[in-house]
């Protein structure tokens, strides 16, 4: 079970850090991703992370500006998203487990409910 929380509404420039809480399984052992997903639009993978942080991948929409953290102790991923702009509005989901390519949503098997981030001009 993933469970997102920390989304709101910001405006452009602001930050928000995003967690989500795993059980079933421990965050060292499988990849976990974050996904937003806008109105009208598909699914896009922003980040994923591996080994404990010791891989993570980027979209190139948000490198330089979100960050994606482990915590093993809490057993929880985090993305910390910085200078946001109007484009990163959508609902953010966090997956885990599955295989294929780091930020393709289809192949990942566990999904959360999703939490919605809002940035205002």
């Amino acid at each position: 079970q993933l469970v997102e929380s920390g989304g709101g509404s910001v405006q452009t420039g602001g930050s928000l850090r995003l967690s989500c809480v795993v059980s079933g399984y421990s965050v060292h052992s499988v990849r976990t991703g974050w996904f937003r997903q806008a109105p009208g639009k598909e699914r896009e993978g922003v980040a994923r992370i591996l080994n404990s942080g010791d891989i993570t991948t980027y979209a190139d929409s948000v490198k330089g500006r979100f960050t994606i953290s482990v915590d093993n102790a809490k057993n929880s991923v985090y993305l910390q998203m910085n200078s946001l702009k109007p484009e990163d509005t959508g609902m953010y989901y966090c997956a885990a487990a599955g295989s294929g390519p780091p930020l393709h949503a289809a192949g990942y098997q566990y999904w959360g409910q999703g939490t919605q981030v809002t940035v205002s001009s």
